[in-house]
């Protein structure tokens, strides 16, 4: 008897030494991925906070500063300007693309014939790379030479200065984003209604609700959840969108269309003050941090139908 109680206890006893010889051994493994991890993440952010408070120049001494970096920027207009331009442009580039994106989902979501060719022309803008489409879209700006005025003074309209003024860059800016990214949103809010159930629609029907009853009380509130998230990725994406405002103005004319990305590549890359550049960096990161932990916060009240 006693034997045979001495023999549960040692099965039931916890095999402590051996679970940590597996833990020792899983970190064999996870080494390499961690020392990537920080050679790529986190020793360049280390490496920009340690510029941002120097005087960081590309010949010459690098002397601490401090904070001068930050408060510089306080006084510095051009900056400030940037600042808003960014929140301009990514608020109008959010709002156009989830607003279109959603009425073209629920246009696709009904059935009515060649339903499969217009999708995938639909969501042709999204597929071609970033400098390829702005330059297709630089030569149709064209005051002279372009397509788009050709067009309007067909119709009798008068031609547009479009990237060429300070007071239509923006908008054009933001209608290559719309054109491009609208389908990103469309996907997903798609994705969204295609998962909805169908029994509130069948009841709104018999009730004799129209479609525009069904589609403010019954498909808008349930595809809620879908929208918050394309509305998130449009905000990050459109925070950080450099390359489309770079090839089309480089943030001309003059800097009407300078945005706080485009202004940190000047600041570090053409005028070579990685000091000041990596405090706009800094700067930027936390930005975009708050505003993603916001609409993230957002995202999390909205209660799944």
């Amino acid at each position: 008897m006693s034997a045979s109680l001495s023999t549960l206890q040692a099965a039931r006893a916890p095999a402590a030494p051996r679970g940590r010889n597996y833990a020792r051994r899983y970190w064999y493994f996870a080494a390499p991925a961690a020392i990537v991890v920080a050679a790529v993440i986190v020793f360049p952010w280390i490496f920009t906070l340690f510029m941002s408070v120097h005087d960081w120049k590309v010949t010459g001494d690098t002397p601490f500063v401090g904070l001068e970096n930050y408060t510089k920027m306080l006084s510095d207009d051009r900056f400030l300007w940037a600042v808003w331009r960014t929140l301009y442009f990514t608020a109008a580039s959010v709002v156009a693309p989830v607003i279109l994106g959603v009425w073209a989902a629920v246009c696709f979501a009904s059935n009515f014939r060649f339903r499969g060719l217009a999708r995938t022309i639909f969501v042709l803008p999204m597929m071609a790379t970033p400098v390829a489409i702005s330059l297709v879209w630089t030569m149709m700006f064209h005051p002279q030479l372009g397509v788009l005025n050709y067009l309007l003074t067909s119709v009798g309209l008068p031609p547009s200065s479009w990237v060429y003024e300070s007071d239509t860059v923006i908008p054009t800016l933001v209608m290559v984003e719309t054109w491009q990214w609208t389908p990103l949103v469309m996907l997903i809010v798609l994705g969204g209604i295609a998962s909805l159930p169908q029994d509130p629609y069948e009841a709104a029907r018999l009730d004799g609700a129209s479609a525009w009853q069904m589609f403010v009380h019954i498909t808008l509130p349930l595809a809620w959840p879908f929208i918050v998230v394309a509305a998130v990725i449009r905000v990050i994406d459109a925070l950080k969108a450099f390359d489309t405002i770079y090839v089309i103005t480089l943030g001309g004319p003059g800097t009407s269309s300078e945005t706080l990305n485009i202004l940190l590549y000047q600041t570090a890359f053409a005028y070579y003050d990685l000091g000041y550049g990596s405090a706009m960096v800094v700067v930027f990161f936390v930005l975009i941090m708050l505003v993603s932990l916001v609409l993230l916060r957002v995202r999390q009240k909205q209660a799944w139908q």
